[in-house]
């Protein structure tokens, strides 16, 4: 019996912290999403990088130094009920912002709402243990790391993140390889989170690509990629989507005009069989602390962008109008690239 299709969505960084905190205080818990929550609605599984603790306690960290520290109140784990996220990375720059009271009391929110919480934990072996659950009749793996923040790095004796440096001769990225074998030989579709490298530019650094090649040959399906606050261009590696920085989806941070934090994308993934067939990236905007779609005018600009950035990596992109989409074809190659065409 043929399986049905399962459309699978990912997106940057989600900070729910700050000024984006005030305005929920007023606002509903579907206000961050603007008018992409449909997006979410109609896919059937949705991925993000959670970049804030979730609490109502704990002091700023301040064993080391540590200039922004974002935290939301403890009730705007609804924000992400409301996009019906599935599942979240924790490996990231800010999840222990609020010390170790503030991780807890996140990873406790999220599990009463339902949502997988991967990449930081009591201990090395829980940040590093995969959450796995089935949609559509497929077994959805995910994980998540970073290399950011070393001195959270979790211990067998201490809480924090999976730290792992993008060396691949490093012993944590070896283990990191070796859970990616185990974990796909349980999975249909695996997915790793990786919160990397520096926040500015949008060319990778250049010992990211060999990682993340590495970690296909070692089983992983998706590479999903952020810490960088602009969006990076897309390869496609042994048929293997390879997002390298998803950028910024929701947060309140002052726009630099020439990187343009502001703009992202929403990366929706066709799921066939057990085959990813194409990628498609709808282009957003942050405004007044919540994502939009693109308007044409923005789409320009997002999508000349992202055919350049692709075009580097050797990926080939339409641009569909109708739809209002950027397609990386996975599966197949299309014969040429479609630039944006009004």
């Amino acid at each position: 019996m043929s399986l049905m299709p399962l459309k699978l969505l990912l997106v940057g960084d989600v900070m729910l912290g700050r000024l984006v905190n005030d305005a929920l205080k007023e606002k509903p818990p579907t206000y961050p999403w603007g008018d992409t929550l449909p997006l979410f609605q109609a896919a059937d599984a949705r991925l993000c990088n959670l970049e804030c603790a979730i609490s109502d306690r704990g002091r700023p960290w301040s064993a080391t130094l540590k200039v922004f520290h974002f935290r939301t109140d403890t009730k705007n784990a609804a924000v992400l009920h409301a996009a019906h996220i599935d599942a979240v990375s924790l490996a990231n720059n800010h999840i222990l912002d609020f010390e170790y009271e503030g991780l807890f009391d996140t990873i406790n929110s999220l599990k009463q709402a339902g949502i997988h919480a991967v990449g930081a934990g009591t201990t090395l072996r829980e940040a590093s243990e995969p959450a796995i659950w089935e949609v559509q009749g497929r077994k959805l793996g995910f994980i998540a790391c970073t290399d950011n923040e070393p001195v959270w790095a979790a211990s067998l004796e201490r809480p924090g993140t999976w730290y792992v440096p993008t060396q691949i001769q490093d012993e944590r990225a070896r283990y990191l390889f070796e859970v990616v074998r185990r974990t796909k030989t349980n999975v249909t579709c695996l997915i790793v989170s990786l919160h990397w490298g520096p926040n500015w530019g949008d060319v990778p650094p250049s010992e990211h690509q060999l990682f993340a090649h590495t970690l296909i040959d070692a089983g992983a399906d998706v590479v999903f990629g952020h810490s960088s606050h602009v969006v990076r261009g897309i390869e496609v590696y042994k048929k293997r989507p390879i997002i390298y920085g998803a950028g910024n989806f929701i947060d309140d941070y002052a726009v630099d005009e020439i990187e343009r934090n502001d703009q992202s994308a929403i990366f929706l993934l066709d799921l066939h069989e057990t085959t990813i067939e194409r990628l498609c990236l709808y282009p957003t905007i942050i405004d007044y602390f919540q994502a939009r779609r693109a308007t044409t005018d923005e789409c320009r600009v997002i999508i000349t962008r992202m055919q350049r950035l692709c075009t580097q990596l050797e990926t080939v992109t339409n641009w569909n109008e109708q739809e209002a989409y950027l397609e990386v074809a996975i599966s197949s190659t299309p014969d040429a690239t479609t630039p944006f065409a009004p």
